[in-house]
């Protein structure tokens, strides 16, 4: 029999690699041979059984023959079950059941009755058919959706292996899926709502603040004054995703194995809020074989949320450095080396000490200095001169837990950051990302702010980044005005976002 081949891809960080799967057979001794070639993982290899048992199964027999299949290119780990649809269909093909063809790529996973199921990554490899000009893409039911969101490719959704051979076979009798669409109108909001929580009207502004601008923001107070009530509704005063960022960031959750089924592009910001438990590599991205996102690229384009901050592992903290830096992780391995985007805006909450009431006027704190200390210093200081404003969120008095009037709504907060933002986008980026060489030229100072940022900075012993953070908080600041000029009370407020940690950690 001639040799047959179909095509594939692997994925390898957000981005998928084209892989031919060539299929040969030849006459066997008294044993059936089935050898894969190509660096094939576990989960590869164990698919000579789940492809002898779906094509005898689904009713296609299976040939008495040695099989030889190798995954080209043959430097390139090839990892999970996405290959047993290609090299089904390459044994199918090589026994003379289908003709050959380079106008298909096919990713799935085999039953054993022949039924397939979904794989991660679909998206990525639909990109990856555009990229070589493959006109169609033959795909698990459950992953048409999110691989319709490409253009320029037919996509197939099934739901058995025979449906995959009536495709190549009698193509004209099936349609593709719809292309796949961004949904209109509000679909990109959340139902929590600022308007729900009582009181903490200094924190709400703090929010409003870091969303307009990105900025990432520390929340400390005692337990039960709202502060994870604070941070999960922050995605409703965010605007929603662009088609750029909504097509990265389902890429990353669709690599992750994390998006949900029949999903197509994902429409609200993501907010990822890991437990205190989570490892380094499930922070950053990891694992073995071939890296996978963590915590931080799921949070690309939105918000990550961390609980009880000094409960974290010191190591996992500091990994967050890098990302919050360059919007990006970088994960090397022995051999080969990943990049994973994590533009994410950081909120984090904690107590002020062990039991929470350091500095509480109506509970005593039960902590000594050294145990609060202790406590404290679990925040390294270069984290802290990462996050632009630390805000102190003290528990909401009976009064105001009892009004009938709410405070500011999420929509209305949303329109003002997105008027913001708006004037961020026509500079170039958002304000928490301008560039150091770009700062001077962006956020122009009076005389009299530069008099009220030299106090301050003299004043709270501020490093360098310090005092960047504190222009491009009060850039933010300014454009939630509508002003163009940064004035001496825009850096004022900016300042008092970053004395709380010197209160603390001072």
């Amino acid at each position: 029999m001639p040799l047959f081949r179909t095509r594939s891809a692997a994925i390898f960080g957000i981005e998928a690699l084209p892989i031919d799967v060539e299929v040969d057979m030849y006459p066997s001794g008294s044993a059936r041979d089935f050898v894969t070639v190509g660096m094939p993982d576990t989960a590869v290899r164990e698919s000579r059984e789940r492809i002898k048992s779906a094509l005898i199964n689904s009713g296609f027999g299976y040939p008495s023959k040695s099989v030889t299949i190798n995954l080209a290119p043959a430097n390139v780990r090839k990892e999970g079950a996405g290959f047993d649809l290609p090299m089904a269909m390459g044994i199918l093909g090589a026994m003379g059941t289908v003709r050959a063809s380079d106008r298909h790529m096919l990713v799935g996973e085999l039953s054993l009755d022949g039924s397939v199921r979904a794989v991660r990554g679909v998206l990525p490899v639909a990109a990856c058919a555009r990229k070589l000009g493959i006109p169609s893409l033959i795909v698990p039911r459950e992953n048409a959706a999110e691989a319709a969101v490409v253009e320029g490719v037919s996509v197939f959704g099934i739901t058995h292996l025979s449906e995959a051979v009536g495709l190549l076979t009698n193509p004209e009798r099936f349609a593709p899926q719809p292309a796949g669409a961004r949904a209109a109108g509000d679909a990109g909001k959340s139902d929590l709502d600022y308007a729900d929580v009582k009181g903490q009207t200094i924190v709400k502004r703090a929010l409003e603040v870091a969303a307009a601008g990105g900025h990432n923001l520390l929340m400390v107070g005692p337990p039960g004054s709202g502060k994870t009530m604070l941070a999960r509704r922050l995605p409703s005063i965010l605007p929603p995703l662009t088609f750029d960022e909504a097509l990265e960031t389902t890429k990353i959750h669709s690599v992750a194995g994390v998006l949900p089924k029949d999903a197509g592009l994902l429409q609200i910001r993501p907010f990822r809020s890991p437990h205190h438990t989570v490892s380094d590599a499930g922070m950053i991205g990891g694992g073995a074989g071939s890296p996978r996102p963590g915590e931080a690229s799921l949070a690309h384009n939105g918000v990550l949320f961390l609980d009880e901050l000094p409960e974290f592992p010191r190591n996992v903290l500091e990994v967050l450095r890098q990302p919050l830096e360059e919007g990006s992780v970088t994960i090397a391995r022995s051999n080969m080396s990943l990049s994973f985007p994590s533009r994410f805006m950081l909120v984090a909450a904690m107590n002020p000490c062990p039991c929470g009431f350091h500095g509480d006027a109506t509970r005593e704190c039960r902590c000594t200095g050294g145990i609060i200390q202790r406590y404290l210093g679990k925040i390294s200081g270069p984290l802290l001169d990462r996050i632009d404003l630390h805000i102190e969120v003290p528990a909401v008095p009976i009064q105001e837990l009892r009004a009938k009037e709410n405070g500011a709504s999420s929509a209305e907060m949303r329109e003002r950051v997105m008027r913001a933002r708006q004037v961020q986008a026509q500079r170039g980026s958002y304000n928490a990302h301008i560039a150091s060489r770009d700062l001077r030229r962006v956020c122009q100072l009076d005389d009299a702010s530069e008099r009220t940022l030299e106090m301050a900075i003299r004043r709270m012993g501020l490093s360098a980044r310090g005092h960047d953070r504190i222009l491009k908080v009060a850039r933010t600041i300014a454009d939630l005005h509508g002003l163009e000029a940064i004035a001496a009370k825009h850096i004022a407020e900016a300042v008092q976002y970053r004395s709380l940690d010197r209160s603390y950690w001072g």
